[in-house]
């Protein structure tokens, strides 16, 4: 994935993943008492592959 020449719908599939690799938000670990603390879809950019 490393190649430089990416389809625009690659780039959009990507920077979709991009923007869900975030934490879970502060008030849903406040309204759910901390039963939520972990994202199941978080992944590192070194550990681990996309899953399709």
């Amino acid at each position: 994935m490393a190649n430089r020449r990416k389809s625009h719908a690659r780039k959009i599939r990507l920077f979709r993943i991009v923007k869900s690799n975030r934490r879970v938000p502060a008030w849903v670990m406040q309204r759910t008492s901390r039963r939520f603390t972990r994202h199941p879809k978080r992944h590192t950019w070194r550990r681990g592959h996309l899953h399709r």
